[in-house]
């Protein structure tokens, strides 16, 4: 779960979510309709939203692309940092879901930056790649079923330019990848992503303890 960073006590975490800057509204509004979900877990945390912001703001991201949309928050606090040229490619297989996002994309008035693919995740990659779009992306954020990571992980390497960064969500799964008793296959993928990661020659990676574990990883060639 994403909705407050690993970790923290509430009280400090407010603290931290306070001392960015005002929320956008359209973006709070979201959130705090997200949060009544029955699948609210899968809703990053603001502190999150705003770091994603942040970043594509410091590299002069154009062209990002997501994995994973839920009810469009991370597409939307992107979609807001991009220049008026910028465009988001969002990557989702939920019509309900990405139908709550679509709503709040128009009304913060940014819905013609974003184009939503609503098919498997490694079908719409392909579709990229085979449209050209390899080293099109200069910003990629994956926060979708853990097991699919590593196959994401892969593609966005090819999608994503030289220098660019990828961003991931869950990495440390609710603090699950250092117990080794737990079994489960998607930790079992994020352990193991991981690993892969830390010793990766093709990118320069580092996890943070944001939300509930966020690494980059900044292609180097």
């Amino acid at each position: 779960m994403s909705r407050g960073s690993i970790g923290l006590g509430p009280e400090l975490n407010d603290y931290i979510v306070k001392a960015h800057g005002a929320e956008h509204p359209v973006l709070r509004k979201l959130r705090l309709r997200t949060a009544r979900m029955p699948m609210a877990e899968m809703q990053i945390a603001p502190e999150q939203g705003a770091f994603l912001a942040f970043l594509v703001r410091l590299i002069g991201a154009r062209h990002t692309l997501e994995i994973g949309t839920f009810t469009g928050y991370s597409a939307l606090a992107v979609a807001l940092a991009l220049p008026p040229a910028g465009r988001v490619t969002a990557l989702d297989v939920s019509e309900e879901w990405t139908a709550i996002a679509r709503q709040h994309w128009e009304e913060a008035g940014v819905a013609k930056k974003i184009t939503l693919h609503l098919a498997p995740a490694l079908d719409s990659l392909a579709g990229l790649e085979a449209k050209g779009k390899a080293g099109a992306f200069d910003f990629a954020f994956i926060d979708a079923d853990k097991t699919g990571y590593d196959g994401y992980y892969e593609a966005c390497l090819r999608l994503v330019r030289p220098g660019g960064l990828i961003a991931f969500d869950n990495m440390l799964m609710s603090g699950e990848v250092a117990d080794r008793s737990v079994k489960r296959e998607g930790v079992k993928a994020v352990r193991a992503l991981n690993a892969k990661l830390a010793e990766d020659p093709r990118v320069d990676a580092v996890l943070l303890p944001l939300g509930d574990g966020m690494t980059l990883a900044r292609r180097l060639k």
